[in-house]
Order: structure tokens, then C-alpha cells, then sequence
């Protein structure tokens, strides 16, 4: 796949938070993991791993469904069950330390700082500010996009699209880093470079690929591009 942008012509790199920076899932596994005891329905790997990647809703239905529960809750209790998953989300993430950031992203991010790149972040999730401020990294991302903001989630480029704007930049002047496909088409789509961490079979369309976080620096994404 050809780059789409020289190294010499990034100024600035788009975050995604989740997978990225940290592993919040850990979290969201817990948040639900309480709230399915609470109902009485059995916890297992196959329901938290079918949780992943869907809206507060449908994992709530899922959950009900599991436990054969599905038509015991109105909609008003319904969404009061998904509002207190979200509190025992954000009681859980307020545990969080620097010791949860993913592995060499600190230091990379010092990189970036010290070469004079821009940073914003491009993450879905309302806690993004909070995450960052537990991880000790808000002065990194002086710029973060509100999701509030948004009209599309990814797949569609809108998040990215914002993330260059809030740093003045052209997209093409940005590399967006993602660990889920639907992120890197939404990079893809905002024409900006696109890293993508995980299985390459998964991040194919990804313009550079890694596996782990801790390959990440500039002298890899240079040699890359």
C-alpha cells in the first residue's frame, strides 16, 4: 500500500485512548461482571467477550438475554441499569495509575513532545479527559476532540477530521494511531497516515503496522513510510 505522506511532512499524530494509550476493557468487564451479579445472571468468558465493542445498550440486552431476562425490565430501567454499569465504570478507572499505561507509549510519546509534533486525541469515550488525568498524561494532549461534538462514530472520518482541525493541521500532515479496523478506515477516510497496533491479518488496511505498542517510535514510522 503506498503512504500516503512523506515523514518529512507529518507535524502532528491523532490518538486513539483505548488500546492505544491504555486498556480500559479491563474496566468495562469489571463494570458489567457487577452489574450481571447483581441481576443474577452467570458470568462468563463468552459474555465478556461478546461485550466487546458494542454500545452500552446492546451489551445490556446481551447480558439480560444470557440470563433469560430480557422482558423482566421496562426501557426507563433499562437505561437506569446502563447509567449504573457507567458509574461502576468510572469508580473502576478512577483507580487507574501511570503504572496503566501501555508499554513504551510514555516514552514515545516524550518523543513527540521533544521533536516538536503536535499530539490531540480521537478517542469515543466521554472519559477520555478523566483516563488521561489518572494516567498522569493530560499535559500531552493539550487538544482532545469532544465526542459530545460528533455526528458519526467510526468507521466514519468525522473524529479524525476534528483531531487535525483542533491542531491546525491538514489531514495529510497527521498520523492517526488506532487498534481496531473500523479506527484505522476511519484514519484512512480523514486521509490522514495510519498506524495500526495489533494483528496486522485484522489491521490490514492500516498504512504501518504494530504489533505491540512498545515498537512504536519515530525511527520505526520513518523507516516505514
Amino acid at each position: 500500500m503506498m503512504a500516503k505522506a512523506k515523514f518529512d511532512q507529518i507535524k502532528g499524530f491523532v490518538f486513539d485512548l483505548d488500546g492505544v494509550i491504555t486498556d480500559t476493557s479491563v474496566y468495562h468487564s469489571i463494570a458489567w461482571h457487577q452489574l450481571a451479579d447483581k441481576l443474577g445472571v452467570t458470568w462468563t468468558k463468552t459474555l465478556e467477550d461478546g461485550l466487546k465493542g458494542i454500545s452500552r445498550m446492546d451489551s445490556l440486552e446481551m447480558i439480560l438475554k444470557a440470563g433469560n431476562k430480557e422482558n423482566d425490565y421496562t426501557q426507563e430501567e433499562k437505561v437506569a441499569l446502563a447509567t449504573e454499569k457507567n458509574d461502576n465504570y468510572v469508580n473502576e478507572i478512577m483507580k487507574m495509575t501511570p503504572a496503566n499505561i501501555l508499554p513504551g507509549i510514555k516514552p514515545f510519546l516524550d518523543e513527540l513532545r521533544s521533536n516538536g509534533y503536535l499530539i490531540s486525541l480521537a478517542s469515543a469515550s466521554k472519559n477520555g479527559p478523566t483516563v488521561l488525568d489518572k494516567l498522569a498524561l493530560t499535559d500531552y494532549f493539550p487538544e482532545i476532540v469532544d465526542p459530545a461534538t460528533l455526528s458519526k462514530g467510526k468507521p466514519d472520518p468525522e473524529i479524525y477530521v476534528k483531531g487535525a482541525e483542533l491542531l491546525n493541521l491538514k489531514p495529510e500532515e497527521c498520523i492517526g494511531v488506532e487498534d481496531a479496523a473500523a479506527g484505522v478506515q476511519a484514519i484512512n477516510a480523514a486521509n490522514e497516515t495510519s498506524i495500526g497496533i495489533g494483528d496486522p491479518t485484522i489491521l490490514s488496511e492500516a498504512d504501518i503496522n504494530f504489533k505491540e505498542t512498545a515498537e512504536m517510535t519515530l525511527d520505526a514510522i520513518k523507516q516505514a513510510l
